[in-house]
């Protein structure tokens, strides 16, 4: 059996996949099994920060991998040490823990938020206020914090103590913060899977004012926006907002599977000896990955990402598009459905994504100005044609 035929019979059938398969990748640029090239849109959603195989990211792994590959968190280790202190220092926040994914990122801030309440407030308030078409993770707990019912069918009963409340309406969420006893509010300020949805200034500061008033634990589920993908080292960095607690992945380890919860003076004391833990979390090689990767996230960097954003936006929107999102995490909404769109991209040799009815673009952000403008002439056919 070939490849696809061994994934077929042996794989859980839970991914439709493209009939695309990945043989190798530089940059932004991956091969088939036949040597067809296609410039990635995609990162692997969101995670290659600096695209296939980079040179330092690499070189990081391979040292740390002949060094010390893992051990327990009984012990301490150098690169889980280095990089929380390199995460607070980045951000002003007092705590980091580290596990595998965005979902258990989230299910860790959670966790801080009910514990905060409970020990400030009482037991019974641990309800969170999440928005309508957000997305926090696949575990029953983040479906749960997931406000979209189409995650919920099939899994019922999730976890309670959610609340749901739409994007932008502040008086929505300051009735159901009034009526029942809540411990936090969760977003994202740009809501991924949910369509690219871009949350406004306004709103975001009226909810940061509604947390402090009332002692709410203001969690913002970084896991797509962060780790320079909007432009900001994380997105709510745009706004001068303050969490409590931030949930942080994809992007972190640059291609290796890492979750961080990072929390604030507020909640940095919360989980004491046992009240949480990760096998793999903090590894030395996902950790020595995940600092060569945020090591290189500096003013400049993040100025370019912005101004590879504003291109894709601006030459996309002359075709009639619609663009949403920040940064390099954009959706485009258009006439022609979407997976039409994708199909004939990846003809052509370029990768993208979708949320919704839109086009999803996440390029690694270090991609090189020709290969992007490559990339989003082909785009700009394929969506006039």
């Amino acid at each position: 059996m070939n490849i696809k035929e061994l994934d077929k019979q042996y794989i859980a059938n839970t991914y439709r996949r493209f009939d695309l398969q990945i043989v190798s990748g530089k940059g932004a640029l991956c091969c088939d099994e036949n040597g067809k090239e296609y410039i990635d849109m995609t990162s692997g959603i969101g995670v290659n920060s600096f695209g296939y195989c980079d040179d330092v990211w690499q070189k990081a792994i391979e040292e740390q991998a002949r060094t010390l590959s893992h051990t327990s968190n009984l012990y301490y280790t150098e690169p889980c040490a280095k990089l929380a202190h390199m995460l607070c220092e980045k951000t002003g926040m007092k705590k980091v823990f580290f596990s595998n994914s965005g979902a258990e990122a989230n299910e860790c801030a959670v966790k801080v938020a009910r514990k905060y309440a409970a020990e400030h407030k009482g037991a019974e308030y641990y309800n969170i206020i999440t928005l309508n078409k957000s997305f926090h993770g696949r575990t029953l707990t983040t479906l749960a914090a997931t406000g979209q019912d189409n995650f919920h069918q099939l899994f019922t009963p999730l976890t309670e103590g959610f609340l749901y409340v739409d994007a932008e309406d502040i008086e929505g969420l300051k009735k159901l913060a009034a009526e029942n006893k809540v411990a936090g509010v969760m977003l994202e300020v740009v809501q991924g899977e949910g369509g690219v949805n871009a949350l406004s200034e306004g709103y975001l500061k009226a909810v940061q004012k509604l947390c402090d008033e009332n002692d709410l634990v203001l969690i913002i589920d970084e896991v797509q926006t962060g780790i320079g993908r909007t432009g900001y080292f994380y997105s709510y960095m745009r706004y001068g907002l303050h969490p409590d607690v931030v949930s942080s992945a994809k992007g972190l380890a640059g291609g290796l599977p890492m979750g961080a919860t990072l929390m604030s003076e507020k909640v940095e004391s919360v989980l004491g000896f046992g009240d949480h833990g990760s096998t793999f979390g903090g590894n030395p090689v996902c950790a020595a990955a995940a600092l060569s990767v945020i090591s290189r996230i500096d003013s400049n960097f993040l100025s370019q990402v912005e101004k590879k954003g504003a291109y894709i936006k601006e030459e996309l929107e002359k075709t009639g598009a619609e663009v949403s999102g920040l940064g390099m995490m954009l959706g485009i909404k258009t006439d022609k459905p979407v997976s039409e769109i994708i199909s004939e991209c990846m003809e052509k040799g370029v990768l993208c994504l979708s949320a919704k009815e839109k086009l999803r673009l996440l390029p690694p952000l270090s991609i090189e100005w020709d290969t992007l403008k490559k990339a989003v002439e082909i785009i700009k056919n394929v969506i006039a044609a």
